[in-house]
C-alpha cells in the first residue's frame, strides 16, 4: 500500500513540475520574462500535479474512447481548477488567476480556451507522457525509489507549511493598507513584502497582482465601508448633541416661565 501511495506521489510531483514549467514559459512569452510561478516557493505547480492524477487515476477507463476521455478531462480538470480558486480565495483573500477578462468565463476561475486545453493535455497525458513516465520509473530499483520519494515528501512538507506561512503573511500586509487608490496599495502591498527577504520576493513573482484587483478592490470597499460608518457615528453623534441642547434650552424655558410665574403669585 506505501509502495503504490509513494508511486502516485512521485508521478503528482513529476506532473507538478512540469505544470511549473509550463507556466514558466507561458508567462515568459506574456511578459518576456521568467517569473516562478506558484503557490509553493518550489518550483512546482500542484493544480496541475491533481489534475493529472485525476486522469491518470479515475479516466483509464476511457482510454479506447478518445472523445470520452477528452470531454470527461474537460469538465474534470475544469472542476478542479474552479473550486481550487474557490478556496484560495477564501483562505487568503486573493486571487492566484483571474480569467475575468477572457469569453466564456465563469466567475473569473475558469474559462472554455483552459478547458479545452485541459480536455487536449488530458490526451497528451494519457497516451503519450504517462507511458513514458512509467516506463522510465520502471527502470528504478524499489528501495532507491522509496527512498527518494519519502526524500521529496518530507521537502514538500516543509515547503507547504513556510509557503502557508509567507502567503497568511502576506494577507496580513494587505489588511494593514488603509489608502482608498488601488495603485498606491498595489505598489505599497509590493514595497512592504520586497522588503521581507527572498522568500516574500518570491511571492511578489509568482502572485499575480494584476489578478489580485478583487483583493485590492476588497481594501478600498474596506476603507470606505469605515470611513462612512465614522462619518455616520459623527453624524449621529451631532444630531444627539443637538438634540440634548434643545431638550437643555426647552427645559431651560420652562424652568424660567415657572419661576416668572411664581413671582407674580407672590407679588400679588
Amino acid at each position: 500500500m506505501l509502495d503504490i501511495i509513494l508511486y502516485y506521489f512521485v508521478l503528482f510531483i513529476i506532473y507538478s513540475f512540469m505544470g511549473w514549467c509550463l507556466e514558466m514559459v507561458i508567462c515568459y512569452f506574456a511578459s518576456k520574462k521568467w517569473v516562478n510561478r506558484g503557490f509553493l516557493l518550489g518550483p512546482i505547480c500542484p493544480i496541475y500535479g491533481w489534475g493529472c492524477l485525476i486522469i491518470t487515476i479515475l479516466l483509464k477507463r476511457y482510454l479506447n474512447d478518445p472523445i470520452a476521455l477528452f470531454v470527461m478531462a474537460v469538465v474534470l480538470c475544469s472542476i478542479l481548477e474552479y473550486y481550487t480558486g474557490y478556496i484560495m480565495e477564501k483562505l487568503f483573500k486573493a486571487r492566484w488567476w483571474d480569467y475575468s477578462d477572457r469569453k466564456f468565463n465563469l466567475n473569473g476561475r475558469i474559462c472554455l480556451g483552459n478547458s479545452i486545453l485541459f480536455g487536449a493535455l488530458g490526451l497528451l497525458l494519457s497516451y503519450v507522457i504517462n507511458p513514458f513516465i512509467i516506463k522510465v520509473l520502471g527502470f528504478i530499483s524499489p528501495l532507491v525509489f522509496n527512498i527518494v520519494a519519502i526524500v521529496i515528501l518530507v521537502l514538500f512538507i516543509i515547503d507547504n507549511i513556510v509557503s502557508f506561512k509567507v502567503i497568511s503573511g502576506f494577507t496580513k500586509v494587505a489588511k494593514t493598507i488603509k489608502k482608498d487608490s488601488t495603485e498606491e496599495i498595489t505598489k505599497k502591498v509590493r514595497e512592504i513584502l520586497i522588503k521581507q527577504g527572498y522568500l516574500y520576493r518570491r511571492l511578489v513573482s509568482a502572485f499575480n497582482f494584476q489578478a489580485s484587483e478583487k483583493l485590492i478592490q476588497n481594501i478600498k470597499d474596506k476603507v470606505k465601508e469605515e470611513t462612512l460608518k465614522a462619518k455616520k457615528k459623527i453624524a449621529e453623534g451631532v444630531e444627539n448633541v443637538n438634540q440634548v441642547r434643545e431638550k437643555i434650552i426647552e427645559e431651560s424655558k420652562e424652568k424660567i416661565n415657572e419661576i416668572k410665574e411664581k413671582i407674580k403669585i407672590e407679588k400679588k
